[in-house]
Formats: structure tokens, C-alpha cells, sequence
């Protein structure tokens, strides 16, 4: 990449379809959704202007609450072309979950679709706002959100919610003149994406990205790949976090690659894709490779198309990069690194690096990033081979948290870096090797979890006084939730108890994999609780002295 775009995410959609018009755009092999690049940009011209008639404006923020739909993928560019902020919510939150996000984010809007798994999102809005039943489409009043008036359903149809086929009859309302006055309004410095991720607060914090982040760091990306309006893409990576949405759409996007989505990952839909559809790369987290290579059917798929894609979210075992590499045909696989405040990418390995380099590094800076190792204690920048403190500084550097400017100015210092709070280590050829981490975070999956969040719930069980929670190392999964709980006198739980009652009040990736109760913890001079130690002793009860490495996505 030459020179940084300074574009909006709509104006990059329309330059590609200009660029590629009759080349395909997306295509799902779950539904008939099936668009050349002209095809899609005109589907969310018709939306754009819609969520303009139905009263959308310019920082309006618009929650989308589904798995991988079509209509998520056009609601992205849709909001952004009017301006609106999408605020992305994880499809694994339980009610208190989405509630808090939407209160904190101050969304406008919710879109829905017509369950996740073991959750009814029609019955979970109406639960947190019972007058939505009774309400006109749009019309909506709740005390508890009163920023929210629309409901919008992607499938069935709910009183008091509209439905998504319903949007593109408002845009009779707007003229093309209004519209193209819309987007000339916009600038690519504005906020476009609203991200949720948990941080030292314990509580989940709304991460800004503007046009200019997502767009500047999927276009690194793309190129990392060596992408070409030839290169398929298979995304089973989820679109609410950054894996989808940076790395897989806009790195697509960006260099006119087709997009082959699933609504949501299985191995057997997974590897049915990339034989079906030709893909030329597929991206996901170790498990999501484990889950096909170890599939019974594996062999029975041609993986000969497969050229690149990308490994992260959580640590690389060498045996199954080596597999990818071999099995899958995948010899251009990459490797990332960063965080959702950076857009989320700080480093990668490149199509050109060695199977030494992309196993046990994370690759070297993107473009126009910069990056540093500090002394966590002191500040100050430490040499080449010495451990410290991953900072980084550029165009892909988040705007802030949504309300929350302590936070922000915790995270970001007064020069402009972002502490990420990950260990690293250069080497002399500027690869660097991430060898762990100042903060709590567990990363399980690729899914950011901080032990305060389940440690709060956790104590409003009746039988315990006092929980600890750690992460442990995992083959499958990277890390996993370990509880250390202290039972209040007398009082009797079991393990399954625990885990059923985390499961019953949060997402499903933040119940704990396994429970310890113990009498104490062990305490330092101060009193303070050594979580290091707690880490060391739930190692040792799992007969593992594995390595504790993250991998951020």
C-alpha cells in the first residue's frame, strides 16, 4: 500500500464496483443471496436510502444483534453511507448482556434475527421492554433505553418490529439529490463502528473506529494476502467481530476478492464452501481448523483451490499450521495480531515469510503503524530481544471508548500510543513474538473474557463467598475459564451447579471449564490475591505445564 486511503467505506464499495461491476461480490451457498459488485452496491443504495425515510441521520447508532445473515453484511455498508454507527453485539449475550450494550451505546435501533442458538432474540427484547408489544413499528418508548424506537427483524414478523423487506419501501421518502448530499456530508476521520470489548474495568466498553481505521487496516490486510479481485473468500468467522468484519469483508472489499459467508461455522459447511465455491482462502481461529482437519468427512474434500487466509484470535500450535499448510493446501497462510481498539491489526506475516516465521511470530508492522516496546514500569523503550510492554501508534489507532474518556486516556497516553497491555519481543529483523500479558484478559476461541465480569456473577450465588477466576491453558480452545471458589460456611454446591448457574446469566464462551474449590488463596505480604500463583495451581491440577501465550485477534 503505497499511500493511505482517505475514504469513507461507502465511496471504497462504490470505487470497487465501478472497478469489478460484473464480478461477484458475495455469495451464499445457505441462501439465494447471490450479487455482482454493481448488484450489491445498488442493494445498499435501496437500504441506505430506506433507513434515511424511516428517520435515520448522521451518528444515529444502529445495534445489529444476528449471526452472518446477507442483510448484516448489507446493513454495514448501508448505515455507513448515511453515516449512521453500527454497533456490533455478540451473538453469544444473554439478556443482561445486550440490555447493558444497549443502554451504554445509546443505540437508535436493534436488528434481530430469529434466534442464536439457545436464544430468542424476539423474546429477549420484548423481556428488557415489555411495551414493545403493544407499540407502533418505530414508535417505540422504554424507559430503560430512551434512545431506542426501532426493532427491525431480518425473518419472522413481531408486533411492534419491523421487518427488514419493509426498509427499502421508506426510501420513496428521499430523493437521489438528498441522498448524494447525505453522503458528501461525511468524512472518512468520522466514527463508523462501534465494537464492544471487555477491559480493566471488568465491564464491556464500546471501542470507536472510524472509515479511515477499518478502511486503512483492511486494506493492509487484504495485501498481506496478496488479494486480487480473483481471490474467494470463505468467512466463517462471525461478522460482529473484528475477524469478520476487518479482516474478512473489508479486506475483500477492498481489493474487489469475493465474499463466500456462512450464516455460522460448522466444519462439514465450512469445507463444503471452500470445495463448492473455489475459495482461494478461508480464515479462523485453531479450533475452527481442528474442527476440520479432525472431521471424519476431511478427506473426502478438495482443498486444492485453497492458497491463503488467516490464523488468529488465539495461539497457533505448530502441528496444526503445519496441517493447514499441508492438508489444506493453505501454504500462503497468515498469522495476526492486535486488538480491537487498533482496528484491529498491528502486525502479520505476509504470504513471502517462511512456516518458521509465521508458527512462532506474529509478523511485522503493517503499514503507517508504528510500534514500541516499553518498560511496563518505567516507559521508556527497551532494546531489541528484551521483553516489554506492545505499544502502537497510526491511522489505525481507535477513537476512543464511548463515554468512557478515563478509560480512554488509560488506554491511549498523550503522545498518541496505545498500551495494548500484550508482551513482546522484536527480533533484529522486526518480527515480533507476543509472550504474554500484563492484563487478566482470557482469551478462549478468539473471544476476549475478563475474569471480573463472571467473578460478579459468580458471587451472587448463595453458597459462595468468595471466587478467583484465571485463565488455563487449552489445546482446543488456547485458554480457558478456571474458577477458584471459597463456599461460605456450611454451605454446599457442586461444579455443574456453577457452571449452569454462569451459563443461565451469561454467554456460553465465559462459563467456566472447570471449578476448584479450595479454603484460601494464596495472598501476598499486603493481602493482596496472587492470580499468578492461582494460574500455577490450576496447571498443576490439569497435569499441564503448558506455555500461557496470547494471540489477540
Amino acid at each position: 500500500m503505497e499511500k493511505l486511503l482517505n475514504i469513507t467505506l461507502g465511496d471504497l464499495l462504490e470505487e470497487t464496483a465501478r472497478k469489478f461491476p460484473t464480478h461477484q461480490a458475495v455469495k451464499y451457498i445457505e441462501t439465494e443471496f447471490d450479487k455482482t459488485w454493481y448488484e450489491f452496491n445498488q442493494t445498499v443504495d435501496r437500504v441506505a436510502k430506506g433507513l434515511l425515510g424511516m428517520g435515520f441521520k448522521k451518528g444515529d447508532h444502529a445495534a445489529v444483534w444476528a449471526t452472518n445473515y446477507p442483510q448484516w453484511l448489507v446493513l454495514m455498508f448501508a448505515t455507513a453511507k448515511i453515516g449512521a454507527v453500527l454497533v456490533t453485539v455478540n451473538t453469544n449475550y444473554k439478556e443482561a448482556e445486550l440490555e447493558f450494550l444497549l443502554k451504554q451505546s445509546d443505540s437508535k435501533a436493534l436488528f434481530i434475527c430469529e434466534g442464536l442458538k439457545d436464544i430468542d432474540c424476539a423474546k429477549t427484547i420484548y423481556s428488557i421492554c415489555p411495551s414493545l408489544k403493544t407499540a407502533k413499528p418505530g414508535k417505540m418508548k422504554c424507559e430503560k433505553f430512551p434512545y431506542l424506537t426501532h426493532v427491525i427483524s431480518f425473518d419472522n414478523k413481531y408486533d411492534g418490529i419491523y421487518h427488514w423487506n419493509q426498509i427499502e419501501d421508506f426510501g420513496v421518502l428521499i430523493s437521489d439529490d438528498e441522498y448524494e448530499a447525505v453522503k458528501k456530508s461525511l468524512h472518512p476521520d468520522d466514527v463508523i463502528n462501534m465494537q464492544y470489548t471487555s477491559g480493566t474495568t471488568g465491564f464491556p466498553k464500546g471501542v470507536m473506529l472510524s472509515h479511515n481505521n477499518i478502511v486503512n487496516n483492511g486494506k493492509s490486510i487484504g495485501a498481506c494476502m496478496k488479494f486480487t479481485e480473483d481471490d474467494r473468500l470463505c468467512i466463517p468467522v462471525p461478522f460482529f467481530h473484528c475477524f469478520g468484519l476487518v479482516l474478512a469483508i473489508i479486506a475483500c472489499v477492498s481489493h474487489g476478492s469475493a465474499m463466500v459467508p456462512l450464516l455460522w461455522y460448522t466444519p462439514i459447511k465450512t469445507m463444503h464452501a471452500i470445495e463448492y465455491e473455489k475459495c482461494t482462502a478461508v480464515h479462523g481461529v485453531p479450533t475452527m481448523f481442528i474442527g476440520m482437519l479432525e472431521h471424519r468427512d476431511f478427506d473426502k474434500y478438495d482443498f486444492s483451490t485453497l492458497r491463503t487466509g488467516i490464523m488468529a484470535g488465539s495461539p497457533c500450535p505448530i502441528k496444526v499450521m503445519q496441517d493447514v499448510v499441508d492438508k489444506m493446501n493453505m501454504k500462503e497462510v497468515t498469522i495476526a495480531f492486535g486488538q480491537t481498539e487498533t482496528s484491529p491489526v498491528c502486525t502479520q506475516t505476509t504470504t513471502d515469510d517462511s512456516i518458521e516465521l509465521r508458527v512462532s511470530t506474529v509478523g511485522r508492522v503493517l503499514p503507517f503503524v508504528e510500534a514500541k516496546i516499553v518498560d511496563p514500569e518505567t516507559g521508556e523503550e527497551v532494546p531489541v530481544g528484551v521483553a516489554g510492554e506492545f505499544c502502537a501508534r497510526g491511522y489505525n489507532v481507535m477513537k476512543g471508548y464511548y463515554k468512557m474518556e478515563a478509560e480512554t486516556a488509560q488506554t491511549i497516553d498523550k503522545d498518541g500510543w496505545l498500551h495494548t497491555g500484550d508482551i513482546a519481543v522484536a527480533d533484529e529483523n522486526g518480527y515480533y513474538k507476543i509472550t504474554g500479558r500484563i492484563k487478566d484478559v482470557i482469551i478462549r476461541g478468539g473471544e476476549n473474557i475478563f475474569p471480573k465480569e463472571i467473578e460478579d456473577c459468580i458471587y451472587k450465588h448463595e453458597a459462595v463467598q468468595d471466587v478467583q477466576i484465571v485463565a488455563c491453558p487449552s489445546e482446543k480452545y488456547g485458554e480457558e475459564v478456571f474458577a477458584f471458589i471459597i463456599l461460605k460456611e456450611n454451605a454446599e454446591t457442586t461444579a455443574d451447579d456453577i457452571k449452569k448457574f454462569v451459563e443461565d446469566n451469561m454467554a456460553r464462551h465465559k462459563v467456566p471449564s472447570y471449578v476448584e474449590f479450595v479454603a484460601s488463596y494464596p495472598m501476598t505480604a499486603s493481602g493482596k490475591i496472587q492470580k499468578v500463583k492461582l494460574r500455577e495451581q490450576a496447571r498443576e491440577i490439569l497435569h499441564t505445564d503448558a506455555e500461557m501465550v496470547e494471540f489477540k485477534d
